[in-house]
């Protein structure tokens, strides 16, 4: 069906950058909104950035100014651009989106899906 797969996390100094990826692949019909959210150790799980298929972007506070949401329609991929990067930023990164399938030929189905993480370390 489908499958998001992240990529680009590790470990930075504070004030670095780092682009995370997330590629949707499977029998894609439509990629609606975009999500990346982030669970640091004994913290719940929350929502860094989001897009929307309109082109809306929304972000934490907590990253307004530093991180950015984008996505390239012809490859099926999202990106998360994080610069300034602080040690509070650590965190493990999962993409998520609401993704229009092929279920046949003709009819398609909407699901929700889910990256499997990265993991993203922001130490001196």
């Amino acid at each position: 069906q489908v499958q998001l797969v992240e990529s680009g996390g590790g470990l930075v100094q504070p004030g670095g950058s780092l682009r995370l990826s997330c590629a949707a692949s499977g029998s894609i019909f439509s990629i609606n909104a975009i999500n990346w959210y982030r669970q640091a150790p004994g913290k719940q799980r929350e929502l860094v950035a989001a897009l929307t298929s309109g082109g809306t972007t929304n972000y934490a506070d907590s990253v307004k100014g530093r991180f950015t949401i984008s996505r390239d329609n012809a490859k099926n991929t999202a990106y998360l651009q994080m610069n300034s990067l602080k040690p509070e930023d650590t965190a493990v990164y999962y993409c998520n989106a609401e993704i229009r399938y092929y279920i046949d030929s003709v009819k398609t189905r909407l699901g929700d899906y889910w990256g499997q993480g990265t993991q993203v370390t922001v130490s001196s």
